[in-house]
């Protein structure tokens, strides 16, 4: 482990850029100055990854629990439209976690946001008695204006979806059986669930083409997120089971695949409503990510699953919820 905090703070100090263009001071003084670009506005999240609730230390290696916890936050900024550029760590470690254990968290946090282009300029650290808790706060920008939100589904827009859901919920159902995962789809469900990708390339091709009406981000399992969506633009939705975009695991039966895609949470894929005058521009794929029409927004507030039968039932919002699970 470190000898102090200043021997940690040189130590992150080092891993990072001295000059990031809008950053004027980063880690190393009481905080940080930064600019946003003139007439943009600054999009603000955080999001925390707990031990326990987040991640596993038995399941999830610290390269993965780093990438992860960055990923939730990048995630929001992406459904906003936004192009993130800044974030701020607050870690608390074990006093059982090794030096090894922290590197490996930063390298797996350091490595996406140098993909993506974000700077690492400042946070907090504690040790603490408990288990590892990380809190990541993301700053992004958005042309005035232009920032995406949950509020502005209309009836008759369009349902669209990035990538396949369900692969998450799998990759972490194949981590706790501790099969390895030899099958090209299998491999496919691990790496999805251990390095989500953030899609802030397709939330800023939304929002400077005006072609989404809202957005949100599947954090939470699709049955949850679109009721957010609905519950924030005072709609309802239809989709439909035939148009999930289903994960493909040899053993899993298609009603599994189902339950997996509309409550298995972590995807990190978009969920978007676009006009129907404008459904036909969006594109099949987006640099190389498939895009799905799987529904369209109703007058109604209800939520509903058009089954491959044809019959409809009531979509229950069945994902992740922190305070049913208590």
């Amino acid at each position: 482990m470190f000898r102090n905090e200043s021997e940690f703070v040189r130590w992150l100090r080092g891993l990072v850029a001295k000059d990031a263009g809008p950053l004027k001071l980063g880690i190393g003084d009481d905080a940080a100055l930064v600019e946003v670009a003139r007439g943009n506005q600054a999009i603000l999240t955080t999001d925390l990854s707990i031990e326990g609730v987040h991640f596993l230390l038995r399941l999830h290696p610290p390269r993965a629990v780093g990438h992860r916890a960055l990923a939730r936050a990048l995630s929001d900024v992406a459904a906003m439209g936004g192009t993130p550029r800044f974030a701020l760590v607050s870690l608390a470690i074990s006093r059982r976690t090794s030096r090894a254990w922290v590197k490996d968290f930063y390298a797996g946090l350091l490595g996406l946001a140098a993909r993506l282009g974000v700077t690492l300029i400042g946070g907090d650290t504690a040790v603490v008695k408990g288990g590892i808790s990380a809190d990541v706060i993301a700053v992004g920008e958005a042309p005035r204006g232009k920032a995406l939100r949950r509020s502005g589904a209309r009836p008759g827009d369009q349902i669209f979806v990035s990538g396949k859901l369900g692969l998450s919920a799998l990759g972490l159902r194949l981590l706790r059986s501790g099969r390895a995962g030899k099958a090209a789809s299998e491999k496919q469900a691990l790496f999805a669930h251990l390095y989500p990708e953030p899609r802030c390339a397709l939330g800023r091709y939304l929002s400077e083409r005006r072609l989404a009406t809202a957005c949100i981000d599947l954090s939470d399992g699709l049955s949850t997120d679109l009721a957010h969506l609905c519950e924030a633009s005072g709609v309802g939705a239809r989709v439909w089971a035939s148009r999930m975009p289903l994960p493909e695991v040899p053993g899993e039966s298609s009603i599994n695949s189902l339950q997996l895609a509309l409550s298995g949470g972590e995807d990190y894929e978009l969920l978007f409503s676009v006009p129907r005058g404008k459904a036909a521009r969006i594109p099949h794929k987006h640099r190389g990510v498939t895009l799905h029409r799987i529904g369209e927004i109703s007058h109604s507030r209800k939520l509903v699953l058009i089954q491959s039968d044809a019959q409809s039932i009531p979509l229950v919002p069945a994902g992740h919820d922190h305070f049913r699970n208590i």
